[in-house]
């Protein structure tokens, strides 16, 4: 036998199998505590809603949490899938253009149906300067977790892992702030929902390749 034999025989007898469904359980230990946090830091920084009971009776409040759940449970599916070596993203992009799509279908109707006076109210309601900075910032916790999970597995294009990641954890930090938000366009939604959505991505493209590195 060779030493290189004699080294590979070593190694392969010190391997141990992984437990069935190791990963898994992996991402719901990273992501579940992590959008526990987030919730928490929305109660704490901006409180919850006082008129929470008829808020919950509003179409459009419903709506809005759709979209971004929506999204998140789309791009974590697909984190769980380019978390192995040879996975990739699968559909998820065309999943994501199908929620975009169908939300845009939503605000164009609501604009049409509703007065042009109201337009921009609809459309810049009062906090679109600070939304999508608020939701970047309910996601750190999330996208955190996530790349917990995934310094464990060994996903091959790290930057669109990060990109996926950072997706997912900018949708659960926009549900997040769903809760809190008081605006009721959809246009609002979805321009300044999807910008803070859109800038988590980004922030998990930089940090991706640094981050998941293995």
């Amino acid at each position: 036998m060779t030493k290189t034999d004699d080294i590979i025989e070593r190694l392969a007898g010190d391997l141990t199998p992984v437990p069935r469904n190791a990963l898994r359980r992996r991402f719901a230990l990273g992501i579940m505590p992590a959008l526990g946090l987030s919730l928490l830091l929305m109660l704490l920084v901006l409180g919850p809603r006082v008129d929470m009971p008829d808020v919950l009776m509003l179409p459009v409040f419903w709506i809005k949490s759709a979209y971004n759940a929506l999204i998140a449970i789309a791009a974590f599916l697909a984190v769980y899938r380019l978390s192995r070596p040879d996975g990739s993203e699968g559909r998820f992009f065309g999943w994501l253009a199908l929620i975009f799509a169908a939300m845009a279908a939503v605000a164009a109707i609501q604009l049409m149906m509703a007065p042009a006076e109201t337009y921009p109210v609809l459309i810049f309601g009062s906090s679109a300067l600070h939304c999508p900075l608020l939701i970047l910032g309910f996601a750190i916790p999330i996208y955190a977790g996530a790349v917990w999970a995934l310094r464990r597995a060994a996903p091959s294009d790290l930057r669109l892992t990060g990109f996926v990641a950072g997706i997912a954890a900018g949708a659960a930090g926009a549900w997040v702030y769903s809760w809190f938000c008081t605006e009721n366009g959809m246009p609002f939604v979805l321009i300044w929902y999807s910008l803070g959505i859109l800038l988590t991505g980004a922030l998990g493209a930089f940090t991706g390749p640094r981050l998941l590195r293995w």
